[in-house]
């Protein structure tokens, strides 16, 4: 069956199920784990920002926003970093060989590189259900991982009618094979 297993998360509601479900199979097929988790500006709440060079009003002023930006940066990696490690020590805990890296860049291409890179039979990713304009404005990370990935992709949905943030008691999967 599988034996590795790709699991992309964020930092949104969603990534408890995607995680819990990425380890289900670990345990189901004896994969190993890697956990990814990408640093972009997509993220919701993500402290990166285009850089501005138009601010510069006041002297100081662009010295400052930097260094407070940087803090902002920083504070944000090492939360991830933190995440990462827990989830990795809850699924060694539970069994399973897990690794985990944290990339900065697009999270779509990352996912596929690194799971072309590391071998992976599998990519686990979440879905939120954007679509219409929001999709097109902010694009889908699980779509563009199931028309590129260089392995089968399991996507997690989003129950029906929850929004993100809520309690989901239930989520649908799409298994796509290439």
């Amino acid at each position: 069956m599988f034996k590795k297993i790709l699991v992309a998360l964020d930092r949104s509601a969603m990534s408890k199920q995607v995680f819990e479900r990425g380890l289900a199979l670990a345990k189901m097929s004896g994969a190993n784990l890697m956990l990814l988790h990408v640093l972009s500006m997509e993220e919701e709440g993500s402290p990166y920002v285009p850089m501005f060079s138009s601010f510069d009003y006041y002297s100081g002023m662009s010295e400052q926003t930097l260094e407070l930006y940087q803090q902002q940066l920083e504070t944000w990696k090492n939360q991830s970093v933190e995440i990462l490690q827990n989830l990795s020590a809850q699924a060694n805990t539970a069994g399973v060989n897990t690794e985990f890296r944290q990339m900065f860049g697009s999270p779509g291409s990352i996912i596929c590189d690194l799971a072309r890179s590391w071998g992976a039979d599998l990519i686990v990713v979440g879905r939120r259900g954007r679509s219409g304009l929001t999709e097109l404005f902010l694009g889908s990370v699980s779509n563009y991982v199931l028309h590129h990935a260089p392995c089968s992709v399991h996507v997690v949905h989003l129950a029906v009618g929850t929004k993100e943030g809520e309690t989901v008691k239930q989520t649908t999967s799409t298994f796509t094979s290439t």
